[in-house]
């Protein structure tokens, strides 16, 4: 089978959407499928990770020309994107008018499945893939010892809506309680007083960073199917997440899940003592539900 998957892996700290197309062309390809990224004869299914165009792939415009030329070929669409996640106003009318030629699609939560269809999808079939980790590389470790206990978030995205009001209140609570310690791996777009600051890491360097801490911090608003949350419950460390978090909340657990910063603390001070609602996958277990669904199409 010939899959395009509109999108070209990356190598390096990316976000979650390369980790996804990684693992996708890596899997596809151990199975005996030639992966694509660019338009070509004979092309069975396209996998579209974005509708927009990028460096990295075509976009919607190119996918609509196939299809009308090349009627017989699938399209199955990814989203794992939505205008509440970063605060534009033109996503979710884009990904809505990719509906309406997909043939099914794959939501990354419960949540972003139930955020669209309230809006109008038109893709009658669908499915819901939680993404997957590296379990060789996100998985406990020793711990930091230095009589503390250390609150740690990573991201890539420095986006405000990440959590920027929270992390910036914990730095200055930080600040005032001596027995706690907070680090941010990743972009941060603003000078933190008393937060360690870890530049972007990637694969088994960020799973052996990550997994040294106690108590994970995630402010995260309307995130569809946020890898750092799952990457962070493979480490062991309990998560806690923000109550408008999207499918923060559906991985976590609402009992993990605070509205407010004295709520979070509350829970940094008395964590839970419940199991988190998801038990990650493999990223080949991830991709095996995806190639289930790429068959079916053909």
């Amino acid at each position: 089978m010939k899959i395009l998957i509109n999108r070209k892996p990356v190598t390096g700290p990316w976000g979650g959407g390369n980790l996804f197309v990684s693992s996708f062309c890596d899997y596809m390809k151990k199975q005996g499928h030639e992966v694509v990224h660019q338009l070509q004869q004979d092309i069975d299914v396209i996998f579209m990770q974005d509708p927009r165009y990028s460096d990295l792939g075509i976009s919607i415009n190119e996918i609509s020309a196939y299809k009308n030329a090349c009627p017989k070929v699938k399209i199955v669409h990814r989203v794992n994107e939505c205008d509440a996640r970063k605060g534009t106003t033109d996503m979710d009318d884009l990904l809505r008018s990719c509906s309406s030629i997909t043939d099914h699609t794959v939501f990354v939560s419960e949540w972003m499945k139930e955020y669209h269809q309230s809006k109008g999808w038109k893709c009658e079939q669908s499915s819901i893939v939680y993404n997957g980790v590296n379990k060789n590389h996100f998985r406990p470790v020793e711990k930091i010892k230095n009589g503390k206990v250390n609150l740690v978030t990573h991201h890539w995205s420095d986006n405000p809506m990440k959590g920027a009001d929270i992390y910036d209140a914990l730095d200055k609570w930080v600040g005032e309680n001596n027995d706690y310690t907070f680090t941010y791996i990743g972009r941060y777009s603003r000078a933190l007083e008393n937060t360690n600051l870890v530049p972007p890491l990637a694969g088994k360097d960020l799973g052996d960073e990550l997994g040294k801490y106690n108590i994970y911090i995630s402010g995260s608003r309307f995130d569809p199917g946020p890898n750092h949350v799952i990457e962070s419950i493979a480490s062991g460390l309990p998560t806690l997440v923000h109550a408008d978090g999207g499918g923060a909340v559906e991985f976590a657990g609402k009992h993990y899940s605070f509205s407010s910063f004295d709520d979070m603390i509350n829970l940094v001070q008395k964590i839970p003592d419940k199991g988190h609602a998801l038990i990650p996958h493999s990223w080949d277990q991830c991709m095996e539900k995806i190639l289930e669904i790429i068959e079916a199409q053909v």
